[in-house]
């Protein structure tokens, strides 16, 4: 059955191209236009960051902007999200485009004239906030690809609906928030969403470049924190304690033989990291409680499963041989399915990602152990989710600032081509969809 949808859908594209090449010009001139626009925006957003849930700022500038193209918006999705419906003025699929817009916890460390200087208060420390991954890029091409796509609302065929969700990076612990929420709120109803596409700032790829990965592209992922109880004592008495920092170190070390020993690394990858690690006030004193937080990332439903078992089984019964106590709380505020691109979608929408930035600079990459709340919808319905390369020409990747760390940086000259890329997307699905 999925043979046979590929090859249907690889045959309308063959026709679907001669179709869409007077729209190729078009789109690219459109882009060409606007592409200072969008740097711009970018410059905007990523000097005035804003954490998840809070991007009322960031939320209130798209949706003037929609406003102004004369798209129907709905504000207030899923907290601070924002959905933008485009209709063409010709009979179509729904597609959804989506941009994260939440920035992070990480003061920067770029010598730029738009760099942040946001501070605030995060879990109890103060901390700059920061654009660390990309998802002003994100907004600022989404806002692009709104504007050509509007002027393009003639020859555009079926619905665009651009969804502009909060708080992928996370939320407050025992709430919903970022993609899960606005599924659960209904952003792929009303119109029904037939297919959704996606991109993400790629800092260690060359601008210029895009990457993806067909079937499992991004780790599903779960935190955990884990609190190991001992009994205190005087530094100089360890013999009337049970140590929680032993135990814990037990623990850690216990850990790494989950992905060497239990995960079959012929068939997926996985990561089991603690992240952090809190326990005791002074030289002198053995503490009573440690508290451990981490993450795992995994490629299928029992990888996971069993991962989240030994995490438990490992932590639970050290503690116990050692007479104390661990509290596993797995997963503890977050947890990602696997990002899933459907893999004859996959197949069928290469040509339009090749035509974009041209058939060399596309290239298929392994999987990534990162995690994208993306996953959700393409749960609900087929999803591409694609890379699109931030690394200025000419310089070294290992030595570049990585995703979510404060030398983070990604060149402007990359943005146009996601602008084009979305829009080849949007013109060519109808086509390969023709009955």
């Amino acid at each position: 059955m999925k043979k046979s949808f590929l090859i249907a859908l690889l045959f309308c594209f063959k026709i679907a191209a001669a179709q869409t090449s007077n729209y190729d010009a078009l789109i690219r001139s459109s882009a060409d236009k606007i592409e200072q626009k969008v740097i711009d925006w970018r410059h905007d957003f990523h000097q005035n960051p804003e954490l998840g849930n809070h991007e009322t700022r960031t939320s209130a500038i798209i949706a003037k902007h929609l406003q102004s193209l004369g798209i129907e918006v709905k504000t207030g999705v899923a907290v601070t999200g924002v959905v933008g419906l485009l209709k063409g003025d010709k009979p179509g699929p729904v597609i959804a485009l989506r941009a994260d817009m939440d920035a992070l916890p990480v003061t920067e460390r770029n010598d730029l004239p738009f760099a942040s200087k946001v501070i605030t208060t995060y879990n109890g420390k103060e901390t700059g906030v920061m654009h660390a991954c990309g998802h002003d890029a994100h907004v600022a091409i989404l806002m692009g690809v709104a504007e050509v796509l509007s002027g393009m609302k003639k020859d555009l065929k079926g619905t665009v609906k651009f969804i502009f969700q909060p708080a992928e990076e996370g939320g407050p612990k025992g709430e919903e928030f970022g993609a899960e929420r606005m599924v659960k709120e209904g952003v792929l109803e009303n119109p029904k969403v037939d297919v959704i596409f996606g991109l993400h700032m790629d800092a260690l790829l060359e601008t210029g470049k895009m990457s993806y990965h067909p079937g499992a592209a991004m780790a599903g992922t779960g935190d955990l924190k884990i609190t190991v109880k001992g009994k205190p004592s005087h530094g100089s008495q360890p013999w009337l304690s049970v140590d929680p920092i032993v135990v814990s170190a037990e623990i850690i070390n216990s850990l790494q033989t989950i992905v060497s020993r239990n995960v079959n690394l012929t068939e997926n990858p996985a990561v089991v990291t603690i992240g952090a690690i809190s326990g005791g006030n002074r030289f002198n004193i053995i503490s009573e409680q440690v508290e451990m937080l981490g993450t795992i990332r995994t490629f299928s439903d029992a990888d996971e499963t069993m991962v989240f078992n030994r995490v438990r089984q490992i932590s639970e019964k050290t503690a116990e041989a050692a007479g104390a106590t661990a509290l596993v709380e797995l997963p503890y505020s977050v947890h990602y399915p696997v990002t899933f691109n459907n893999e004859a979608l996959t197949t069928a929408m290469l040509p339009s990602l090749q035509k974009s930035a041209g058939a060399d600079n596309v290239v298929m990459k392994p999987a990534k152990t990162g995690s994208e709340d993306f996953s959700f919808y393409a749960q609900k319905v087929p999803g591409l989710f694609f890379f699109l390369g931030g690394l200025p020409k000419g310089k070294d990747s290992k030595t570049a600032g990585p995703h979510h760390t404060p030398e983070f940086m990604i060149d402007d000259s990359s943005f146009k081509t996601g602008v084009i890329a979305f829009c080849n997307l949007v013109f060519d699905y109808p086509e390969l969809n023709k009955k």
